[in-house]
């Protein structure tokens, strides 16, 4: 969901608390010095969308125009009410009647000049004044600051990140590593961002990305035009073919696993049992098909339907920062199929189960042979899972960050059943 369509009810108990302490978090790596309680000289003055106990979003209170355009192109809201919700938050904003749907304001102050802020910091890197609205994601492992960079014109200038621990901050090193890697390649189906910056400030791992114009009239998206951006990326770093045990790929899965289990503390409970379920699994899944020929190519690594746009003359793909060259083929379209289930409200595990099941049909226009569809399918499935566990997702309180309860049980099953 989006930051303006999440029903109140749909909240969970803690998540306005936790979302109100990930904001103080953000603001004051963002505002060093600054305070939204103590006296002094406001810096910046923002307003919380839907309001503070479950801010999803904060716009800038500067400009009527900065403010609604930050509300009408931070993102394109999935369904008609979630799109009618927020062209009334932008109109009120606009008009200055805003009081009727958003209360709620966050005032930052600070003793001296404020100075060292991020405001100034993204102005001065990119040689423009800007705005900057700020994005308050669900709790992850992989949350971080993003943030909306508008002109004094309203007009969208790109997206900053800032990676703020281990986890994120390699990230935002890997997306600009990738945006890069692409800016080289030719895709005629794929729009990626461009780099505007890249480096650090105060600590924090930064990348400033242009913005792609989500904002445009969205046209239905072909299967077939899917399958074709898919397999431009899993082509853009070249592709290769070869057994599964001596592969590159399976080198690296393994290496993972192992650093997993090195990590996980044999007493930590449910995650030392879940590594160890997962282990288990991979090795008997390899031991099972060590000689399946493969072809390997890149993947995006979240191509959810939350992270691309299809409009008129180009399909708008963002958040890189997972790509991977030489994977088996195919791994966008079972990562696709899966988030698209489950985002349509599918039960977890039974969508798992359904992507494991229509395999080869998703990983035919790939040139994946039907014998090879499961095979592929339940790798997927163990990288998934390895990345969801050493992330630590669980911990961050991510809504499905516990694999054993949708993803392993049926990675088990369909392994034992080989």
């Amino acid at each position: 969901m989006t930051a303006l369509d999440t029903p109140a009810g749909q909240l969970a108990p803690g998540d306005a608390q936790l979302r109100g302490q990930y904001l103080r978090e953000v603001l004051e790596l963002l505002y060093p010095g600054c305070s939204t309680a103590a006296p002094g000289r406001r810096v910046v003055e923002y307003l919380a969308i839907p309001d503070a106990r479950r801010c999803k979003l904060l716009v800038p209170t500067a400009s009527r125009r900065v403010a609604a355009a930050a509300v009408r192109r931070f993102s394109e809201p999935q369904g008609r009410i979630g799109r009618i919700k927020r062209d009334a938050v932008a109109m009120a904003l606009h008009s200055g009647a805003w009081t009727a749907l958003v209360r709620d304001r966050v005032r930052l102050t600070s003793p001296d000049t404020g100075g060292d802020t991020v405001d100034r910091f993204l102005s001065e890197a990119l040689g423009t004044p800007l705005h900057v609205s700020i994005h308050i994601g669900p709790a992850r492992a992989n949350r971080k600051p993003v943030l909306q960079l508008l002109d004094p014109r309203g007009r969208t200038i790109g997206f900053a990140k800032f990676g703020v621990g281990p986890l994120t901050r390699r990230l935002v090193r890997a997306e600009a590593a990738a945006l890069s890697a692409l800016s080289h390649v030719r895709l005629p189906e794929v729009v990626v961002p461009s780099i505007l910056h890249a480096g650090q400030w105060r600590g924090l791992q930064v990348l400033v990305q242009s913005a792609l114009p989500v904002w445009q009239p969205r046209v239905p998206l072909s299967a077939a035009r899917l399958q074709r951006a898919m397999a431009e990326v899993a082509g853009a770093c070249g592709l290769s073919q070869g057994w599964l045990a001596t592969s590159p790929y399976w080198a690296d899965l393994r290496n993972r696993l192992c650093q997993l289990v090195a990590d996980t503390p044999a007493g930590s409970g449910r995650a030392a049992t879940e590594v160890a379920q997962l282990f288990e699994a991979a090795r008997a899944l390899v031991e099972h098909a060590a000689e399946l020929n493969l072809r390997y190519g890149a993947w995006h690594g979240d191509w959810a339907p939350w992270n691309m746009a299809n409009v008129e003359d180009a399909l708008l793909i963002w958040d890189w920062e997972r790509f991977t060259p030489g994977v088996p083929l195919g791994f966008d379209a079972v990562h696709h199929d899966l988030q698209r289930q489950i985002q349509a409200g599918v039960d977890a595990q039974a969508a798992v189960e359904a992507t494991v099941r229509q395999a080869p049909a998703l990983l035919e226009p790939f040139g994946v042979a039907p014998g090879s569809a499961e095979i592929t399918a339940l790798l997927y499935l163990v990288d998934l899972a390895t990345r969801y566990l050493a992330d630590r997702q669980a911990e961050a309180g991510a809504r499905l960050g516990v694999t054993g309860t949708w993803l392993l049980p049926v990675l088990i099953r369909k392994v034992r059943s080989l």
